[in-house]
């Protein structure tokens, strides 16, 4: 059954490919940024989708169901993950002038406008879990507050449901916390009361312990099970595995390397002649220069995933940093999505991806309420 998307934000098509994996049909997406676009035009589930390159300040409602071939009464899926990392620096956006606030909530802020111009019958939003913190959780107030809308009509007003899951619970190799919002309109939310159906968050498929009938965590040796090895700074040259390329690392880091791995996985167990300086007086971010354990998930990818020096990057056996395709594991991209060359560019569109899985989870949710809806209709016509 082909059941729409649209995806606002796209970057390069990890919400897209998650949905499309939970059965959805994407007809337009959103993006900005030329890397990203070309990169989401490249892979080849996604190479019919209608991509408008654009900032979505410049986009209408009515602009974008005409990019994806939907009609007002039509059931569809309106997705989008606004770029709001600064939610996450609680600390340093508490006392923002009015200036900078609206700065930091405009996407958002733009995603409702959005939303409010078409009304879409589902809509998913994923983001970071500071939204919810400080200043962010104000503005996400702000945001749910003018999605319930008691005093419009049914129409034009949505029930959500939203928390921070774990992405390791739905079969990611990583413990990355994710802000999840599901909402439907309110006039199809009594038809779904009525079918007996339910509004939830995804569904865990997984736990730490693997019980009650859940599959245990997937650790990162099962992740990299098949990837040749590699020394640091190498490509592999196969074309049947692309992507499968690390960062070099200088003499002084090989040596943290050694040492660490050793000694337990973390930089704590460096001499003082190899500590750098910013950390001898410092004791957080104990991550950095450490270890993956290769029998838990990975710790959260970020736009500097493949660097040593950014975090717990460091390759569980080899003396290396990962590679962009074991970067890409993590997050579950499929294995046939190729990146670009540049290690820096492929390390903030991994980064910045939300873990494909994770969207697939969702997307299954709203596909089996929204293939109910249409049968329990088929059923009606029928009689």
């Amino acid at each position: 059954m082909m059941i729409k998307a649209i995806d606002l934000f796209s970057g390069g098509g990890g919400v897209s490919i998650g949905l499309t994996h939970a059965g959805f049909k994407l007809s337009c997406a959103l993006e900005i940024d030329d890397a990203a676009v070309k990169a989401y035009k490249g892979y080849h589930l996604l190479k019919d989708v209608n991509v408008i390159q654009d900032d979505i300040c410049n986009v209408s409602g009515d602009k974008l169901l005409e990019a994806a071939g939907i009609k007002r009464n039509e059931l569809y899926l309106l997705a989008g993950c606004p770029p709001c990392q600064k939610f996450s620096m609680q600390n340093r956006i508490h006392n923002l002038d009015e200036g900078k606030i609206d700065e930091v909530k405009k996407l958002l802020m733009q995603f409702k406008r959005i939303i409010q111009e078409i009304f879409p019958p589902f809509v998913l939003m994923e983001n970071v879990p500071g939204i919810k913190s400080s200043y962010g959780g104000k503005i996400l107030n702000e945001f749910l507050t003018d999605l319930d809308n008691r005093n419009a009509p049914l129409n034009q007003q949505y029930e959500v449901v939203y928390g921070v899951v774990n992405a390791a619970n739905y079969g990611v190799p990583q413990t990355r916390k994710r802000f999840v919002l599901h909402a439907v309109r309110r006039d199809i939310f009594q038809i779904m009361c009525k079918l007996g159906l339910n509004l939830t968050l995804p569904i865990e498929t997984h736990s730490q312990d693997g019980t009650n009938g859940k599959k245990k965590w997937v650790t990162v040796r099962e992740t990299f099970q098949g990837l040749p090895a590699l020394k640091a700074g190498e490509r592999y040259s196969d074309d049947k595995i692309k992507n499968h390329a690390c960062a070099n690392l200088s003499e002084k880091n090989l040596r943290r390397m050694k040492i660490i791995r050793a000694n337990g996985g973390s930089r704590l167990a460096l001499p003082p002649e190899l500590v750098l300086n910013c950390h001898k007086t410092y004791s957080g971010h104990n991550d950095v220069y450490g270890i993956m354990d290769p029998d838990k998930p990975a710790p959260t990818m970020t736009g500097g995933c493949l660097s040593y020096s950014k975090g717990r990057f460091g390759h569980p056996f080899e003396d290396r940093a990962i590679s962009v395709r074991e970067a890409a594991r993590i997050q579950t991209f499929p294995d046939d999505y190729v990146f670009g060359e540049n290690l820096t560019k492929a390390a903030l569109e991994i980064g910045n991806a939300v873990p494909i899985k994770l969207v697939e989870a969702s997307g299954k949710v709203f596909y089996d309420i929204m293939t109910s809806l249409i049968n329990a209709s088929v059923d009606v016509e029928k009689k």
